[in-house]
C-alpha cells in the first residue's frame, strides 16, 4: 500500500520503491510517469510537484497504487497509459499492436533523410508491417511533400494505426489492409524508400524482457527459424516496388546484419550496409534497388 501521507514525492517514492522490486530498470520514470498520467500532468511538472511538496487526492492515490500493481506485473507502460511517444508523435498502444521502441526512431531517421536527398518534389515511401503507424505517421509528419502508404495486415494493429493516422491527421499518408508480400502492385517501380520493422526474433528464441514476451503479438516478433523469413519476402517485395536507385531500410536485432547483408546481396541490391543505434548495437541494414 502506498503511504498515508498523500504527497507527490511519498507517492513517487512508494511507487519507485515497488517498481524497482520488481526488477524494472527505469522505475523511477515509470512511476513519475504513472503519477503523471493520473495527474494529467507532464513529467516536468510531476518532478516541479515532488518539489513543491504538493498533497494529492485520495482517488489519486489509490489510482496510482492501482496502476503501479499493473505495471509491477510487467504489463507495458504504454498500455496502462494508453500512449507511446514517438519522433514528435503520441501515439494510441495497446493489446494487439507491438509498442514502439526508441532505436525504431534512429531507422526512420534513415528512411527520412533519404526522403529528404531526393531532388524530385513528391516521393512515394513505403512502411511494410507498420503495426502502430509510428514509422509511417512520422515520414508523413516530417516530409509532407512525400506520399506514404502503410501496409499491415492484423486486423488489431490496423485499428491501432488508423486511430493514429485520424489523430495526426496527416493527409499524405495512406493506410493498406494487406500481406507485404502481395501489397500495392499499383506502385510497382515507383517508390522511392521502402523501409520495415519486420519480426525478426527465431521462433525458437524467447525475448528477455517480459513486456515484449507476454504482450507484443506474436505476429510482430517471431520470423521463422533464423528469424529471417519475413526479410526475404522484403526483400523481393521492395525490389518489386522499388524504382531503380531506390533504398530499402530494415530493423533487425544487432546480430543479424551480416545475415541480412547476404541475403540482399544474393538477391541483387546493391550496397547492403549496417549502421549501429546509439548504444552501437547493429540495428539497421540499407541497400539500394539495382
Amino acid at each position: 500500500m502506498l503511504p498515508p501521507n498523500r504527497t507527490v514525492p511519498d507517492v513517487l517514492d512508494a511507487a519507485a520503491t515497488a517498481l524497482s522490486r520488481s526488477g524494472i530498470a527505469t522505475a523511477d520514470v515509470d512511476a513519475e510517469l504513472l503519477v503523471g498520467h493520473v495527474l494529467r500532468l507532464g513529467r516536468g511538472e510531476v518532478q516541479a510537484a515532488r518539489l513543491t511538496g504538493r498533497r494529492m487526492l485520495t482517488r489519486d492515490v489509490e489510482l496510482v497504487e492501482n496502476l503501479v500493481r499493473r505495471r509491477a506485473t510487467r504489463e507495458p507502460l504504454q498500455h496502462i497509459t494508453g500512449v507511446a511517444g514517438f519522433r514528435r508523435l503520441e501515439l494510441r498502444v495497446g493489446p494487439g499492436v507491438f509498442v514502439p521502441r526508441p532505436e525504431t526512431e534512429q531507422v526512420t531517421q534513415i528512411a527520412i533523410d533519404a526522403l529528404l536527398a531526393l531532388p524530385h518534389s513528391s516521393p512515394v515511401a513505403i512502411d511494410l508491417g507498420t503495426g502502430s503507424g509510428a514509422i509511417a505517421l512520422s515520414m508523413a509528419l516530417e516530409v509532407p511533400s512525400a506520399r506514404i502508404y502503410a501496409v499491415e495486415n492484423s486486423v488489431d494493429a490496423f485499428l491501432w494505426a488508423s486511430e493514429n493516422a485520424r489523430r495526426v491527421g496527416a493527409p499524405n499518408a495512406r493506410l493498406v489492409f494487406d500481406d507485404l508480400g502481395d501489397a500495392l502492385p499499383e506502385l510497382n517501380g515507383t517508390a522511392s524508400v521502402v523501409i520495415s520493422n519486420p519480426p525478426y526474433i527465431p521462433d525458437a528464441a524467447a525475448p528477455l524482457d517480459p513486456e515484449v514476451r507476454f504482450f507484443d503479438p506474436a505476429a510482430a516478433l517471431y520470423g521463422g527459424e533464423d528469424g529471417l523469413d519475413v526479410v526475404r519476402a522484403l526483400s523481393s517485395t521492395a525490389a518489386r516496388l522499388l524504382h531503380p536507385g531506390g533504398t530499402l531500410v530494415i530493423e533487425h536485432g544487432e546480430r543479424q546484419g551480416e545475415a541480412i547483408r547476404a541475403i540482399l546481396a544474393a538477391d541483387g541490391w546493391r550496397a547492403p550496409a549496417t549502421f549501429p543505434d546509439f548504444t552501437m548495437r547493429d540495428r539497421a541494414t540499407t541497400a539500394i534497388r539495382a
